[in-house]
């Protein structure tokens, strides 16, 4: 007899267990498939002292040495289809809670992760996407150290869908916030914009054609962490994601109240994702990144700034795509390749569904 096999009063029952390589609803009890799920797939990858200890609850020791404050974000993750070129769910999962800490100066240091399983998943496609976000981790250079996992019916998601919420210190010396843009400071771009949100849209087979096009999803802590060590004044960081660069800029001019003002040549877009948008009917403006910064900051220390940034593999693309101004307060002004000016705008609707 099988042993996946169910008896029940001495008879087989005639519906045998779900195969072994599939979420099933069981995973999602609490009980002992709940426990075999975390101690065959989470634990190994995840594996540290705040883990093990197997509570409710994580206890951890914040540092103090120069960091009075802590930053804590939390975002959840939908992105479909699950793997695209250059990344996965898992990845986007642990780089965007990164990043989200690294564009207030924190230095993170711990994540908790959140798993909604459908039932059918397969199993080696939640090894490959933990196993993923175990990478992203050490790249990162943070823990993961709480969870929680529930299983939903089939047809009811999308197979996962990921939660996680990080914390991290931000030394004493560091104030940065969308409100502290101040007119002549100059805007720094990390990178081309739009990789991400094209190399999604590939993955859909949207694009109609083959493209050699990848996600920038990257961990950017360790990006920031140089930059404000030779530059601890920088008054604004922030990563385009959704709504991409456009929107994000418009963000930043509203909560400080300055007009900013970019110089269209100066913002790279690869050809192959420039042709994708072309195609589309896409502006690469709107499209999502996952891995570039924008940063705002004193003039007198902007080529310092691009000069480190240039020398990682991150930033080697950096570029000084525009300044801050006084006139328009609350609005973004696009120079245009043709020498015009027009103002550009925050993304209206959804564009890209189910990107991040």
């Amino acid at each position: 007899m099988a042993e996946d096999t169910p008896i029940i009063q001495g008879a087989v029952c005639p519906t045998p267990l779900p195969h072994r390589n599939q979420v099933v609803l069981g995973h999602g009890s609490g009980g002992r498939l709940s426990q075999r799920l975390i101690e065959q797939i989470f634990l190994p990858a995840f594996r540290n002292t705040a883990l093990l200890a197997g509570d409710d609850s994580a206890v951890i020791q914040i540092p103090h040495d120069g960091c009075n404050r802590l930053a804590f974000s939390t975002d959840s993750h939908v992105v479909w289809p699950l793997f695209f070129p250059g990344g996965d769910i898992g990845r986007l999962a642990v780089c965007g809670t990164v990043n989200d800490l690294s564009m207030v100066g924190a230095s993170p240091l711990y994540l908790t992760a959140g798993f909604i399983l459908e039932e059918g998943l397969l199993i080696s496609d939640l090894e490959r996407i933990v196993h993923s976000m175990q990478v992203a981790a050490e790249e990162a250079g943070i823990l993961i150290i709480a969870g929680d996992t529930k299983v939903v019916q089939r047809g009811k998601a999308d197979g996962v869908y990921i939660n996680t919420a990080g914390v991290g210190v931000i030394d004493e010396a560091i104030n940065i916030s969308g409100r502290f843009a101040s007119p002549g400071d100059v805007v720094i771009l990390s990178g081309s914009i739009g990789d991400h949100g094209i190399a999604v849209l590939q993955a859909r087979g949207d694009l109609g054609f083959e493209a050699q096009i990848e996600s920038d999803v990257a961990p950017l802590n360790h990006l920031t962490r140089q930059m404000l060590e030779v530059c601890p004044q920088i008054h604004v960081l922030r990563d385009p994601t959704r709504g991409g660069l456009a929107t994000t800029l418009n963000e930043i001019a509203r909560q400080s109240q300055v007009g900013i003002l970019i110089d269209e040549s100066a913002v790279l877009v690869k050809p192959a994702v420039a042709s994708a948008c072309e195609m589309l009917g896409f502006d690469p403006f709107y499209v999502a990144n996952e891995g570039k910064l924008i940063a705002i900051l004193p003039e007198s220390t902007a080529d310092e700034v691009i000069e480190l940034m240039r020398r990682t593999p991150l930033g080697k693309e950096a570029v000084a795509i525009g300044r801050i101004v006084p006139l328009h307060p609350g609005k973004v002004l696009l120079k245009t390749s043709l020498g015009s000016t027009r103002i550009l705008d925050s993304l209206s609707g959804e564009m890209l569904p189910r990107i991040c």
